[in-house]
């Protein structure tokens, strides 16, 4: 089934989305959990069906549920939230296909370091006046100048997660 998507302007809905992460710590023993409360995003589907567009997060805004370990994420340590206050995802390309996965090729920027990223996402609903994608990607934090790792406690990718809501712009 192959499912048409409109062409024109969407804005992200941030009340719908969600963005989160998980990474292994404590050698493996703990799954630390925290999701982006500020997230803003838009995109646009051309006439030939592809898509580009941008997803912007609020580095500060990550919540893992703990003021500590959250001052310490903000911190140089980490995403360095003073000098790098938003992390980026530039879409260059998102292609739907028959069964409803979209590849999408972008750059991630995290800590002013940007690299190429690609994956697959899954068109979960679409209709006239709103869309949704689902994806899971694996990041390696020390691309991105995230290199503190105090005993080797911290091991692995870093998994994030979204659903991202998209609705139409008016013309």
């Amino acid at each position: 089934m192959t499912v048409a998507v409109e062409t024109g302007l969407w804005q992200l809905d941030a009340s719908a989305s969600t963005v989160a992460l998980q990474h292994k710590t404590m050698w493996g023993l703990v799954t630390v959990k925290g999701t982006f409360t500020g997230v803003a995003g838009q995109g646009e589907v051309r006439s030939d069906g592809s898509a580009v567009g941008t997803l912007t997060l609020d580095a500060a805004s990550l919540d893992t549920k703990h003021a500590k370990r959250d001052t310490h994420l903000r911190s140089a340590d980490f995403f360095d939230v003073d000098n790098h206050p938003e992390i980026t995802f530039a879409v260059r390309s998102a292609e739907l296909r028959a069964d409803s996965t979209v590849q999408v090729v972008g750059q991630l920027t995290v800590r002013g370091i940007s690299r190429p990223q690609s994956l697959t996402a899954r068109l979960v609903q679409a209709d006239g006046d709103a869309l949704t994608v689902e994806a899971e990607l694996s990041v390696d934090r020390s691309q991105f100048g995230m290199g503190w790792n105090q005993l080797g406690m911290m091991r692995g990718l870093t998994a994030v997660t979204t659903t991202l809501r998209f609705t139409r712009t008016p013309a």
